[in-house]
């Protein structure tokens, strides 16, 4: 009985090809659509879950108030104390280990010298906290002695080509020899950090980053990733609620006699929470976003329903058709149970079809996927076995959702009309598949409008004016030969006439402002604490000049004034938040930040040092005396000699800075980088926004080419009675149309209210235009409209004879 079924159930599929074969794209391409989408999901769930104790491993993470208790910075790292009194006061931490990032940092073996891009320091626990297979050496001692080292295969492949990398000698910095002492497997792509190569802890005192004193009392340095195993079933809310009587006990005094908890606080991060939910003021590397995962989940759930859509509107349309076929069935014997399963087995067969084709379709689309979106899927991902029964039950579950309701309408068909030619789908009908058009439509009008916004968010985010110049600017971490040697240098880089100028700062323009001290003004004859965060950033004087940012009041730091290094800049928002009346009248203020006091001697306009996902914070500049502060170098050159600028600078460093390779690259680069989520939303957006529509209007073919056919004989007669082309195009898409213009009606709010919600993640936005939300609408309508006049002028344009002939 069953094969019978799927017998004629082929029978019926190959008999109208037209609908067969919209059908079987739409579903083909939604499958395919959503098993992109389950693959990019279950891989961005499993971070980190290699590790055999990740539901056990916790990040401690710090965050900092302002005077009035709303926190204003969260770091996901923690200074060193932390390392050394969280084991001795929480024995039920089973294990510890930290890594501190230390790169990029020069790395020579022989007659090779590397920038070496993502070293770490570890401790010795790190193999007993984290899963990684360590393929030399030996996982717990590794690590243990100072100037020891652990490399990935590919990072000591650089270094030692084919040769055993065991033992042998690099040179770090130009510091200290590190001996390889092992070789470790790479994390996982689906890992929140991925170290290339692993430096042991207790070498930190001689490579001139932390001293061992250091790592007991700089409690200002928050810089060390710090991770706990604890028990199994350990409830962490049980340390945290003891963080701060532990901050109060080991940081008294660091508050002036304050309770360092109203100040400061420590929390707990699960490690499977991080890649989704964390998003501190420093990560590791950059992380992703649950709501990225919900978006695209309900991108693949629509997509999946226009098609599902299609199939139960062109199976009712077509019902007509079939209406002699079920009337002779039932005559025969036939009863609505087997009928059921017979216009439920076509929806099934049609399904396996489309699952089958969109595996084969998968394969050809994850590359693309891939470069769209920056990741790096593999269809290993979809081989688990809740996924593969999925996969298996799959065309019984759509089949089954999309044929039921045509099944159970087609099934109910009164034998004595259809045979006597009586029969009538029904208002009821016809409502509902003008409903699904528009629903249809409706979402494609949403995801068009989303992209614009998207889109647009990303150009006003690059075109907007940020206060400076940016272009042309070459950046570079600075090594310690060049910042001992700066002024000669300087010299010698200037004396190009294609470099135009050059300039020193603790952080470059597009980073996190992250720095602060407590500040004080004068009020009377004392200087009184302000309330306000004062963000910190250490320039030379030739900052402002090589950007181009305007004072509002005052000077700029100068060769002329030897005590500049004790005076501030501040900018128009400091000042605002200070509560002084003007930008002239802070210029001359007494002023300390931190242990440094001096005059405020001038105020820029505002700037966005930030991106605009962050608001213009109160910022002093400052010129500190030394050169301890700089950690970048910024050089401005010539767009027209480009060429021969680099060449310039790197010929410069490598006479300064033999034993660090140069390695620049361009401000604007940075800041597109910035925006690199926003980039690949945008272009995904596009693409399955594109899918959507191409399958409703595919729909939409199906649907207008079957009402044209049985409305033939009516154009027939219009146009024997003078009715012009146009005018039975216009007649024929009119009804269509205005299921458009419901669907706009309908996309309108919704649309508007997800995009406004999204746009208050950033602190700097577009906004969303009238005329845009018509437009979407406009191009869904002209979209519609084509897609209808292939069937409608062809049928206007058919020779009324023979539609007639019969009558």
């Amino acid at each position: 009985m069953e094969k019978n079924y799927f017998r004629l159930a082929i029978r019926n599929l190959l008999k109208y090809r037209l609908i067969t074969g919209i059908n079987l794209f739409g579903l083909t391409v939604g499958v395919t659509c959503c098993l992109l989408i389950t693959a990019y999901i279950i891989q961005e769930l499993s971070y980190d879950r290699y590790n055999k104790n990740a539901a056990r491993i916790y990040r401690v993470t710090r965050s900092f108030n302002n005077a009035d208790g709303v926190v204003s910075l969260t770091l996901a790292t923690v200074s060193p104390p932390f390392g050394y009194y969280l084991p001795a006061d929480f024995p039920e931490i089973e294990k510890q280990t930290r890594l501190l990032e230390a790169g990029p940092v020069a790395i020579r073996y022989q007659e090779k010298l590397i920038n070496e891009p993502d070293p770490f320091f570890a401790d010795e626990n790190l193999f007993r906290v984290f899963t990684v297979n360590v393929h030399k050496g030996d996982p717990v001692t590794a690590l243990a002695n100072p100037y020891s080292v652990m490399m990935t295969p590919q990072t000591a492949r650089k270094y030692f080509g084919d040769e055993d990398p065991m033992n042998k000698t690099v040179r770090f910095r130009n510091l200290v020899n590190l001996k390889v002492t092992g070789i470790f497997e790479p994390f996982p792509v689906a890992a929140h950090v991925h170290p290339a190569m692993l430096v042991s802890f207790s070498s930190l005192a001689d490579t001139l980053l932390y001293g061992a004193e250091q790592l007991r009392t700089n409690w200002g340095n928050n810089s060390l990733f710090t991770y706990l195993l604890l028990p199994p079933h350990y409830d962490p809310e049980k340390m945290v609620a003891r963080f701060p009587a532990f901050l109060n006990n080991h940081m008294a005094g660091q508050y002036g006699g304050k309770k360092p908890s109203d100040f400061t606080k420590l929390g707990l991060q699960p490690l499977t929470r991080i890649h989704l939910y964390s998003h501190t003021d420093y990560e590791a590397e950059v992380n992703s976003d649950a709501k990225r995962v919900y978006i695209f989940s309900a991108i693949a759930f629509f997509i999946l329903l226009i098609a599902g859509i299609n199939y139960m509107n062109l199976s009712t349309a077509r019902s007509a058709l079939r209406a002699r076929e079920i009337g002779i069935r039932k005559v025969l014997g036939a009863g609505r149970r087997e009928l059921i399963f017979q216009f439920l087995s076509e929806a099934i067969l049609l399904s396996a079809v489309a699952i089958v084709l969109g595996l084969i379709l998968l394969y050809a689309a994850m590359p693309w996927l891939n470069r769209l979106a920056d990741q790096h899927l593999t269809l290993s991902l979809l081989w688990k076995w809740p996924v593969l029964l999925s996969i298996l039950l799959a065309p019984v579950l759509i089949g089954g959702l999309a044929g039921i309701y045509p099944a159970i309408f087609m099934s109910r068909f009164s034998p004595i009309k259809t045979l006597k030619g009586l029969f009538s789908p029904g208002r009821g009908t016809v409502s509902l598949r003008k409903g699904l058009v528009v629903f249809q439509f409706a979402v494609s009008i949403v995801l068009i409008i989303t992209t614009a916004v998207v889109f647009r968010q990303l150009h006003y985010m690059q075109d907007k004016a940020l206060g400076y110049d940016r272009e042309q600017v070459v950046v570079m971490n600075l090594s310690s030969q060049v910042s001992d040697n700066y002024e000669a240098f300087r010299h010698d880089l200037l004396s190009n006439p294609s470099v135009k100028a050059l300039t020193r700062s603790s952080r470059l323009p597009g980073g996190r402002l992250l720095d602060n001290s407590g500040a004080s003004s004068l009020s009377g004859d004392s200087l009184v604490p302000v309330k306000t965060d004062i963000k910190y950033l250490a320039v030379d004087r030739d900052f402002l000049p090589a950007y181009g940012i305007q004072l509002a009041a005052g000077r700029n730091f100068s060769r002329d004034f030897g005590t500049d290094s004790s005076n501030f800049i501040l900018n128009e928002t400091a000042v605002r938040a200070l509560n002084w009346p003007s930008a002239a009248a802070a210029v001359g203020k007494d002023f300390r930040y931190g242990l440094v006091r001096g005059h405020i001697i001038g105020v820029t306009k505002d700037f966005h040092f930030e991106s605009m996902h962050q608001p213009i914070v109160p910022m002093i500049l400052v010129q500190p005396a030394g050169n301890r502060d700089y950690n970048y170098l910024q050089v401005k050159i010539d767009g027209h000699n480009v060429r021969n600028a680099l060449a310039h600078i790197e010929r410069t460093w490598k006479k300064y800075s033999p034993e660090a390779p140069w390695q620049g690259n361009f401000l604007a680069e940075n800041f597109d980088a910035l925006y690199r989520s926003e980039q690949k939303q945008g272009g995904i957006f596009t693409a399955f926004s594109g899918i959507a529509i191409l399958i409703a209007c595919l729909g939409l073919l199906g649907l207008s080419a079957f009402t044209i056919s049985q409305r033939i004989k009516e154009i027939g007669i219009r146009k024997v009675l003078g009715a012009s082309t146009g005018s039975i195009v216009e007649l024929l898409s009119r009804d269509f149309l205005l299921l458009v213009a419901l669907a706009a009606l309908i996309a309108f709010p919704v649309a508007w209210i997800a995009m406004h919600h999204w746009l208050q993640d950033f602190a700097y936005h577009t906004g969303l235009p009238w005329w845009l939300f018509l437009l979407a609408g406009a191009v869904a309508a002209i979209v519609a409209l084509l897609t209808i006049s292939i069937q409608a002028v062809r049928a206007a344009c058919a020779n009324p004879v023979k539609s007639l002939r019969t009558e």
